[in-house]
């Protein structure tokens, strides 16, 4: 009996503690205690993809994610960051899968990718040209392509011109005139006459009808154009020999890169036709100009190439490794949002908390990119997620962070760009004049006023509502005068539309409808199937004067009219 006891006891704790722990894991339960003594209190939920839609208690959005909480500035219980700080559940962040990173000072290698073409050598490459008239008897070369050795010989060649000179050398070898000699030899050497050639005439004391022509160097032929029985002349390219021992790869870099190029730098190549296989060169040369119609600049790299397998003509990816040793401040690329005015990261702040700032960036490795202002070394980045953080914390962001020197003055001086809440009455047909009103502005010692002021060309108020509430930003321009850098609504003073909104939770305890008069209010075709009025606040409605004896209710459909939580008790929508 008493171990019938003792066991049903420890289900029964076991149950209670099951219980305890489902009920402390719970979002709804996390949620509740929150919302306990001495914690702030959300003002609503928002959808993670959608910040208009909204409801006053927690639940999933139309995509199926757990609404976010959204907090009155300065209540949320984290570091006071000023306007665009918003604050999320540990459980949201969690679910968002939000990841950091930390800003940090570190050497920064930054990668220029592009392409090239590998070419001969220019300073090995040798062309030849005849240097007298004549006929090719013989072609020891059949093709371009062709490696040949220096000293092989390439072509015969039958010149009335060579003959005369030889003769010349044999006379004055017979007469025993040195002098004679001498410039006999000097004009065949000048003929491009090889000292081979030159010492067979001198054993053999008899011309030739035709000399042989041989290589001046070692390499492969290209530019060839030799062919038996063709009348040459001075000036003709015949050929050219250039040596593979070492090449040249001829790139092109983007205006914006020319700067971090500069002779010497390390050079990697890699080639389709080879994968896997990697070259090491240096930047031999950069060019003095741009090409005026790519704005390219050309860079030309030395890579050894003493197996061949590098061929003239070939494409090559090409990534030239600039930067320095220096440490710059940078932080992960993924942690970067691209904007079309300015580029913006999302701060972490711990507990919870966010905020969107705009960055100035400089230059961009393979992982990471270098920040010139607008973050601080050890600050939190958030590398996951940043969109959705960066959409709602942009609603209200006054992005000061980069200029906080200049906007909060310094030794005294006034700001130049001023935040405040205004009533935005109209703006101008043309979009160029905003007709405000603004309470005092202590910054500038302004008292409240209405005024016209000029917007800036970039500033967008196309969507802007006359008579709406929002908030403005205020430049003083260098050059004097005002005008409007920037300009938003508020959500909840945006005009209203009701065509297919859900009243639930309309507070209309203030509504007189005393002096109403109804007297030929038709409701004959109204439909009022999808109208929810349900939690709708009418207890200090007054009807006692409304007339409703001409209202026509014969076809009106209440089907579906929802009353079930009308009372005169309800509580408002926050």
């Amino acid at each position: 009996m008493k171990g019938v006891i003792t066991v049903t006891v420890g289900l029964v704790l076991g149950v209670a503690i099951g219980a305890g722990a489902m009920f402390w894991l719970s979002p709804g339960a996390t949620s509740a205690s929150a919302q306990g003594e001495g914690e702030p209190q959300p003002l609503y939920w928002v959808a993670p993809m959608d910040p208009n839609y909204r409801r006053d208690q927690p639940g999933k959005s139309p995509m199926g994610m757990d609404l976010i909480p959204v907090y009155e500035e300065g209540q949320s219980g984290g570091p006071d960051e000023g306007p665009g700080t918003i604050s999320i559940s540990p459980e949201v962040v969690n679910n968002l899968g939000v990841r950091t990173a930390q800003v940090s000072e570190q050497p920064m290698t930054v990668d220029i990718r592009t392409v090239g073409y590998v070419q001969y050598d220019q300073d090995q490459i040798v062309h030849l040209h005849p240097r007298v008239e004549g006929w090719v008897e013989k072609i020891y070369v059949q093709a371009a392509g062709e490696a040949v050795e220096k000293g092989q010989p390439l072509y015969e060649l039958y010149s009335p011109e060579l003959v005369n000179a030889q003769e010349e050398l044999v006379f004055a070898l017979s007469r025993g005139d040195r002098r004679l000699s001498q410039a006999a030899e000097s004009r065949l050497r000048s003929l491009n006459v090889s000292d081979r050639t030159i010492a067979r005439l001198k054993s053999e004391r008899r011309s030739r009808q035709t000399v042989t022509f041989y290589a001046p160097a070692s390499g492969v032929v290209d530019d060839f154009t030799l062919r038996e029985g063709l009348f040459i002349k001075p000036g003709m390219t015949l050929m050219s020999i250039g040596g593979l021992d070492e090449v040249w790869v001829e790139a092109e870099v983007f205006e914006r890169q020319a700067a971090l190029v500069s002779t010497g730098l390390p050079v990697t190549m890699t080639l389709d036709y080879l994968p896997g296989e990697e070259w090491e060169g240096t930047v031999d040369y950069v060019y003095p100009t741009l090409d005026p119609k790519t704005r390219t600049l050309r860079v030309r790299m030395r890579f050894p190439n003493p197996e061949g397998a590098l061929k003239p003509n070939m494409f090559a990816a090409v990534a030239i490794h600039a930067g320095s040793d220096e440490p710059v401040l940078s932080i992960p690329r993924e942690a970067l949002i691209p904007g079309f005015r300015s580029d913006r990261a999302v701060l972490a702040l711990g507990d919870g908390h966010f905020k969107s700032v705009n960055v100035r960036t400089g230059q961009r490795s393979e992982d990471r990119i270098e920040v010139l202002e607008g973050l601080s070394a050890g600050e939190e980045v958030v590398t996951s997620a940043q969109f959705l953080l960066d959409s709602e914390s942009s609603k209200t962001s006054d992005f000061r962070r980069m200029h906080v020197a200049e906007e909060s003055g310094e030794a005294g001086e006034p700001a130049t760009r001023v935040w405040v809440e205004a009533t935005i009455h109209s703006v101008s047909d043309d979009g160029a004049t905003v007709n405000v009103e603004h309470p005092p502005i202590p910054e500038w010692n302004w008292p409240a006023m209405r005024m016209d002021l000029p917007l800036y060309e970039f500033a967008d108020a196309s969507g802007i509502e006359p008579g709406s509430r929002g908030h403005i930003e205020i430049e003083k321009l260098e050059a004097g005068g005002y005008q409007i850098r920037d300009l938003y609504a508020d959500d909840a003073s945006a005009p209203m539309d009701h065509s297919g909104h859900n009243m639930e939770g309309m507070n209309h305890s203030g509504m007189d409808h005393s002096s109403m008069g109804e007297g030929s209010m038709d409701h004959s075709t109204m439909n009022h199937d999808a109208m929810n009025h349900e939690g709708m606040n009418q207890g200090g409605m007054d009807h006692s004067g409304m007339d409703h004896g001409a209202m026509d209710h014969s076809t009106m459909d209440h089907s579906s009219m929802g009353h079930d939580s009308m009372s005169g008790q309800g509580k408002e929508a926050p």
